[in-house]
């Protein structure tokens, strides 16, 4: 069981994740091994930098956690390049530094998200407004750009589950995280010769591979995005079970063939992030 972290603890564990996720080779996305839609890595670190005061802050609310770091991500940067980042790591924080419930990190954070009420949906909506994401549609309910929107967070989240899995993490108590990334994780950090970085390169790819990312679908549509989790699928199993040295040439070849055709699984790296920040939260020795 992990007990309650201080907020320096949680600061430095988002961002030793953020620049993890930044120093490995994920196809698709911006990494230090290639730039990519108009972003580099030096917009990810600023935008980290500025994020991690907010989402450790244990004076702030889950929604306060939301808006305040992207609010400062997006002055840092003049984009958006963290809200997903931030969505699912404001609650894990929060969880983190809970001290009413003597209980595990994965338990504390089921009753934060139950918890989560009308002003935590106004916080969140006000961020998403601010970052504007790309593929952002209308819906018939729970939409963000709506004036009077008297859903509580969660309950926005579960209208929203289905077509999105930041959302679908919010109401299933971040089960992709917790009963396939970390494992999938553990396993690549524990194989023969594993190497840091290409452990989260594996990580990365065993999500893309797992589900569509819904970054994806939002912009091109569902077909794309299962065309682009049967690629990463059929890669990872050339090399299983974890990227290697001999992997590289092939996940730069995937790397340059999304970013050519404007393919970003931000999604996937989103969780790539949240379970880098959930394994140190679980995982550090609380002094």
């Amino acid at each position: 069981m992990s007990g309650p972290r201080q907020p320096a603890e949680i600061t430095a564990a988002f961002l030793d994740a953020c620049h993890a996720e930044l120093n490995a080779l994920k196809p698709g996305n911006v990494h230090r091994h290639s730039a990519g839609h108009g972003m580099e890595v030096f917009h990810f670190e600023q935008a980290a930098k500025a994020a991690a005061g907010p989402i450790a802050d244990p004076a702030l609310s889950v929604g306060k956690r939301i808006l305040r770091a992207t609010e400062a991500s997006v002055a840092a940067t003049g984009m958006n390049t963290n809200l997903g980042i931030v969505l699912l790591c404001a609650p894990l924080a929060k969880a983190a530094s809970e001290t009413t419930f003597d209980v595990g990190l994965r338990r504390r954070l089921g009753n934060i998200l139950s918890a989560l009420d009308v002003a935590d949906a106004d916080d969140a909506f006000e961020a998403i407004r601010i970052a504007n994401p790309a593929g952002l549609g209308a819906v018939s309910e729970g939409d963000v750009r709506a004036e009077a929107n008297r859903l509580t967070l969660i309950a926005a989240m579960h209208i929203a589950a289905e077509r999105d899995r930041i959302a679908n993490a919010y109401v299933n108590v971040f089960a992709d995280v917790f009963d396939f990334a970390l494992p999938a994780l553990h396993a690549a950090r524990a194989a023969p010769g594993a190497d840091p970085a290409l452990s989260i390169t594996t990580l990365h790819m065993s999500l893309l591979a797992e589900v569509p990312d819904t970054h994806i679908t939002r912009k091109y549509g569902l077909e794309t995005a299962l065309d682009v989790q049967r690629e990463a699928h059929a890669l990872k199993s050339s090399w299983f079970p974890v990227a290697t040295a001999k992997s590289l040439s092939a996940l730069l070849d995937f790397d340059a063939k999304l970013k050519q055709s404007r393919l970003n699984p931000g999604t996937t790296a989103d969780f790539v992030v949240t379970t880098l920040f959930a394994d140190a939260l679980i995982e550090r020795k609380h002094s």
